[in-house]
């Protein structure tokens, strides 16, 4: 299973991504599914989720025609719903090549960044080739294992937040997803980009020892406590009224 985030504020973008692809009784294995292309007017990010042979196939297809200076490829979209759209045309060829050998080959990705020239975007591709884009009403993409880690980006994301914040809220949100799902976990990956800076200069990675990791999931735990104990209690009241239960 993964996890992948990507998080737009008026300062930039956040991308956060988990790196566990297989989570067995004696078998875990990572691989990395965040992927950058910085060149000269562009920068951008491509975080996969999915089955591993087809995000693996899709991001050689996109490096290699790079590679060869192929037409069309990557740099030569001229936006970043462009570029969306190409993604995803390359995760359909993948999907369709061994379409006859196997089954759950669909992948989805998420693709961000900025052009020059062009604001700040990112897109979610979905497997049938087609996306969506952030807005002000969805800050934040999601794929993969999405549900746990919804709530703290719900209740926490808005456009006038830092990208720190932004970055923060994402680890809490990949907290959370690891927390209930033994199938994401660590090395996590962040991404931050300052608008208009048109290059990644910004990239962490966090391994499961990490010493800020385990702060940040201690001092969460305990701010949950703290705010679950402050919450006001259930006034129980005589007047409620009560179910009865039935007699069979």
């Amino acid at each position: 299973m993964t996890y992948c985030i990507a998080v737009r504020v008026n300062a930039g973008l956040c991308f956060v991504s988990d790196s566990r692809t297989h989570a067995g009784i004696d078998n875990i294995s990572t691989y990395s599914k965040m992927f950058t292309f910085d060149y000269n007017d562009r920068c951008l990010a491509v975080l996969s989720a999915g089955n591993l042979a087809t995000t693996q196939g899709v991001i050689k297809q996109l490096k290699r025609e790079i590679k060869e200076g192929a037409f069309p490829n990557l740099l030569t979209q001229q936006s970043l719903e462009e570029a969306a759209d190409y993604v995803g045309k390359v995760s359909t060829e993948q999907q369709r090549k061994h379409s006859g050998e196997a089954i759950g080959l669909e992948a989805s990705f998420i693709v961000g960044g900025q052009i020059m020239g062009q604001k700040q975007e990112a897109y979610l591709v979905y497997p049938q080739g087609n996306h969506i884009t952030t807005s002000k009403d969805t800050p934040f993409l999601q794929v993969g294992e999405n549900k746990y880690g919804k709530p703290i980006l719900d209740r926490i994301i808005e456009p006038s937040l830092s990208l720190e914040t932004a970055a923060m809220t994402a680890l809490v949100s990949m907290d959370a997803t690891m927390r209930s799902n033994l199938t994401v976990g660590p090395p996590i990956d962040v991404l931050i980009y300052q608008k208009d800076e048109l290059c990644f200069s910004r990239r962490y990675r966090f391994e499961e020892d990490d010493e800020y990791l385990r702060q940040l999931k201690a001092a969460w735990d305990q701010q949950l406590r703290v705010a679950f104990n402050g919450l006001p209690p259930i006034p129980w009241n005589g007047s409620w009224p009560q179910v009865q239960e039935e007699v069979v």
